[in-house]
């Protein structure tokens, strides 16, 4: 923590002025070249950690073990704090509000995330059995050659992960009750420019550093082989799920809006594409907005729903860390069952509201849950989040482009012809 705070107060004045504003929505904010920067460092990190595993003595390879073993301490010291400074907040600002509109919108975006992770998970169960081999994985495994660090400091996280939720939801729900200006607000709000300047400074910084001594020991361990192969099938088998979703999504929109699913879609692909280029819901609000109003969504459906479901509705993401947790599993041979994965869709739907305010939100949030649910350790937690920021802008153009459908639906039962 100390070495962390020293880090922290070494940067630039630039880099610890982040705030939520500035990382907005699942980390979908370009500004300044962030996004497209960040992924760039973590594929170099990948390549040269895989590079320099035939080349490093095993010495200096423990070097970068042995940073990675304190990286994952701090991570795990560092992730309830994450949930309780990002998702009460998050909360108190939607409670906030008021409406039926409201209500109904964020009902409609979770029933949409706990579903897309359901489609995720049969699809992957259908298919990721015949295109992962487990065994060859399992195998390589069992003869690796495991580097161990030279030390370790254990860092005991303050509370559990479900202790951290139970917080969070609790402050936040009492909080949105209190007047605008209470003491307590003006806490939960400091509480989380501190959580997002740590992360923002100091997590992701080093992440492909991280990333790299991950694909160094891999490579060192002989398995980095198959998990390059399961990567390249994965993002695959993503891609076209993706695109299933959409056409699943709209059919089902347009339907309840009494419109033709197929033209609304193609009306949205202006967000879409927008979206696949700039990594940001938050930049391309005005496209998503005008390509809603497009489809005949009324104006201020419209401008509700859009601004809100780029922070609340974030189906792309949701389907990717599914299929991708799935996926390592089989490919590692872990137990899953449809309960065990259902639980964890369903917490993911609410912990990923957490997302708006941290680099790579989706994932960051979900480290906790893929831990005690699903029981990855700190190896399977940094591969899902190279595999995550390797697909990032297609999870949010997804994103995007779904908010669309849901603002049909919202349309049906709040717009101007059913009020008339």
């Amino acid at each position: 923590m100390f070495v962390c705070g020293i880090y922290c107060l070494s940067l630039p004045q630039s880099m610890k002025t982040i705030t939520p504003t500035d990382l907005m929505n699942d980390n979908k904010e370009t500004k300044g070249g962030r996004r497209p920067a960040l992924l760039l460092l973590i594929v170099i990190g990948m390549a040269l950690g895989v590079g320099a595993g035939y080349v490093f003595p095993q010495w200096l390879a423990r070097v970068f073990v042995t940073f990675n073993a304190l990286f994952s301490q701090f991570l795990g010291f560092v992730i309830p704090l994450l949930i309780v400074g990002l998702v009460a907040p998050a909360i108190v600002e939607i409670g906030n509000k008021a409406g039926k509109m409201l209500l109904f919108t964020v009902a409609l975006a979770y029933v949409a995330k706990v579903l897309s992770g359901l489609l995720s998970y049969f699809t992957g169960v259908t298919f990721f059995p015949s295109l992962i081999e487990a065994d060859a994985y399992i195998a390589s495994e069992e003869s690796a050659v495991n580097l161990a660090p030279f030390f370790v400091i254990e860092m005991t996280p303050l509370m559990t992960v479900t202790s951290a939720l139970v917080l969070a939801f609790v402050l936040g729900l009492c909080v949105a009750r209190f007047e605008q200006n209470s003491a307590l607000r003006g806490v939960l709000c400091d509480f989380r420019r501190v959580i997002v300047m740590v992360v923002g400074s100091v997590i992701v910084p080093l992440l492909p550093l991280y990333i790299f001594g991950i694909f160094l020991n891999m490579t060192v361990s002989g398995q980095v082989g198959g998990i390059l192969l399961t990567f390249i099938k994965i993002i695959g088998i993503i891609f076209v799920l993706h695109v299933l979703l959409l056409v699943v999504q709209y059919v089902i929109g347009a339907a309840i809006d009494r419109r033709n699913p197929f033209k609304c879609l193609s009306t949205m692909l202006p967000a879409y594409f927008t979206a696949l280029g700039t990594a940001s819901s938050a930049a391309t609000i005005p496209v998503t907005l005008r390509q809603a109003k497009a489809m005949g969504v009324d104006g201020p459906v419209a401008d509700f729903v859009v601004p809100l479901c780029a922070t609340i509705h974030m189906s792309g993401s949701t389907l990717k860390i599914v299929a991708c947790a799935l996926a390592l599993m089989i490919a590692q041979g872990y137990g899953y069952d449809l309960s065990m994965f259902a639980g964890f869709i369903a917490m993911l739907g609410i912990t990923i509201i957490a997302a708006p305010g941290v680099p790579g939100g989706a994932i960051m949030a979900s480290l906790g849950l893929l831990s005690s649910m699903l029981g990855f350790s700190d190896a399977d937690n940094a591969l899902m989040i190279a595999l995550y920021i390797s697909m990032d802008s297609f999870g949010t153009a997804c994103n995007v482009t779904g908010d669309g459908a849901i603002a049909l639906i919202v349309d049906r039962f709040f717009g101007h012809k059913q009020s008339a």
